[in-house]
């Protein structure tokens, strides 16, 4: 079993940065993918960026790359997630996962078996 705690939400204007941190409890195994996801109100929970526990590669959904950074620190069980240049239509309720296995593939919310209980990030023009 694995529990998430979100932090580091909040109200930033366009153009701004923040940084999300999950802190994870609980055993992550090296063939883990932690994850970042997001939901607006009334859509789908969308990827946003993953990382795999043991050999750190990452992917990046289009929207954010370049713009977010996906980071691991094994040591002390977290994932952030640095946002930069964030825009409105960043704003949502982030959330941090993990996937035991990825049987749908490290991008999709299918294959992610924890999920933390969310942070709002608002984005003003």
């Amino acid at each position: 079993q694995v529990r998430l705690v979100e932090s580091g939400g909040g109200l930033v204007q366009a153009g701004a940065s923040l940084q999300l941190s999950c802190a994870a409890s609980g055993t992550i195994y090296s063939q883990y993918h932690m994850g970042w996801f997001r939901q607006e109100p009334g859509k789908e929970r969308e990827f946003l960026a993953s990382v795999h526990w043991r050999n750190n590669k990452k992917y990046y959904t289009d929207s954010v790359e370049g713009r977010f950074t996906i980071y691991r620190d094994a040591a002390k069980n977290t994932v952030d997630l640095q946002m930069n240049s964030l825009k409105p239509e960043d704003t949502a309720v982030y959330f941090c996962a993990a996937a035991t296995t990825t049987p749908w593939g490290p991008t999709s919310r299918l294959s992610y078996d924890f999920w933390g209980q969310g942070t709002q990030v608002t984005v003003s023009s």
